[in-house]
């Protein structure tokens, strides 16, 4: 058992620790470069770079939280970035029109729309398999960052060139309850919710069964269809969410902001112990995977590793993850 599909609620033993960094040299490895960081780079352990590390955190955490259970029921979803793009434009250039509370609401309902669509189209088509899911949602992606271009004519929009109140996002962004801002609070619930509906729901235990084997799942009278419209919309909803958040942090729009979060939200969610070809995984170390990713980055940073070399290591970390998911898999089928 991996530590992604070990019990949260079981006794903690030493056993259990060491099967964990046994199950995940990725997180073991991740976790040492943190260490010699805190070490080596004095800044690392400071209240700004905590406050950076928190900030970075947002976006990137609802965009994987939907993605895991994208990819426990066997599918993929390359369409976030074009999704954040577009509901990010669309958020801002509402805001005066319609005010910044109905101008969030409408880019969050966009982000639903557009994961209920991707969900339609997968199921009208026939796709069942992660491979075919990969590109119909990476052609979508397409088509909502052309939407999102297309929507402001390729130009950035400001939030500070706003002429009404932009309080909530400054809310979102650093105000809350106590040392909690509004965006942390919101990550909080929006986990809760998940881990309920995962590890205590009838839907959550169909996502699973549909990711481990979706004959047997069909058979066993599991809502194959209905499991798919259900991931692909919280999907869709989730990166709405975050990219609310990252205009919140950000201050601006542009229509291109989400293609890095692609990749991302599946390194983050592949580092957490989630199987990428579906049947295993876990919100709550999808979260433990988008910490150390973003401590990973900001470990680079203050290091001064260059960027090309940042990019070529998060290649490498996924492909290595991808194949020790897949060694494991082989060797308990033989």
């Amino acid at each position: 058992m991996s530590a992604a599909t070990q019990p949260l609620g079981g006794r903690v033993t030493t056993q259990t620790i060491i099967n964990a960094i046994k199950n995940n040299p990725i997180v073991v490895a991740i976790a040492l470069l943190v260490i010699v960081t805190s070490f080596v780079e004095p800044k690392f352990l400071t209240g700004d770079n905590f406050d950076n590390i928190v900030r970075q955190f947002g976006t990137l955490i609802f965009a994987a939280l939907g993605m895991t259970f994208v990819i426990m029921a066997g599918f993929i979803d390359l369409s976030i970035g074009g999704i954040i793009s577009l509901v990010a434009v669309v958020t801002v250039t509402l805001i005066d029109p319609i005010g910044q509370g109905p101008a969030i609401l409408v880019g969050v309902a966009v982000g639903l729309g557009c994961g209920l669509l991707n969900g339609a189209l997968i199921l009208t088509s026939g796709a069942l398999t992660q491979a075919e899911a990969l590109f119909i949602t990476y052609g979508m992606s397409l088509v909502y960052g052309a939407v999102a271009l297309m929507y402001v004519q390729g130009v950035t929009q400001f939030l500070t060139y706003s002429k009404t109140d932009t309080s909530l996002f400054d809310a979102i962004n650093s105000g809350g309850v106590g040392i909690l801002s509004v965006s942390a609070i919101m990550f909080l619930i929006s986990l809760a919710i998940l881990y309920v509906i995962q590890r205590r729901t009838y839907i959550g235990r169909a996502v699973v069964l549909t990711g481990g084997n979706k004959i047997a799942a069909r058979l066993a009278g599991i809502p194959i269809s209905r499991s798919i419209v259900l991931i692909y919309a919280i999907s869709g909803m989730l990166s709405a969410i975050g990219a609310v958040v990252l205009v919140s942090r950000v201050t601006l729009a542009d229509p291109t902001m989400g293609t890095p979060y692609m990749t991302q939200a599946i390194l983050a969610v592949v580092v957490g112990g989630t199987a990428l070809i579906g049947g295993r995984g876990s919100v709550i170390w999808t979260v433990v995977g988008t910490l150390l990713l973003i401590l990973l980055n900001n470990s680079l940073n203050l290091l001064g590793v260059s960027s090309y070399v940042q990019f070529m290591l998060r290649g490498v970390i996924l492909i290595l993850a991808i194949w020790l998911d897949t060694a494991k898999q082989a060797s308990v089928g033989r």
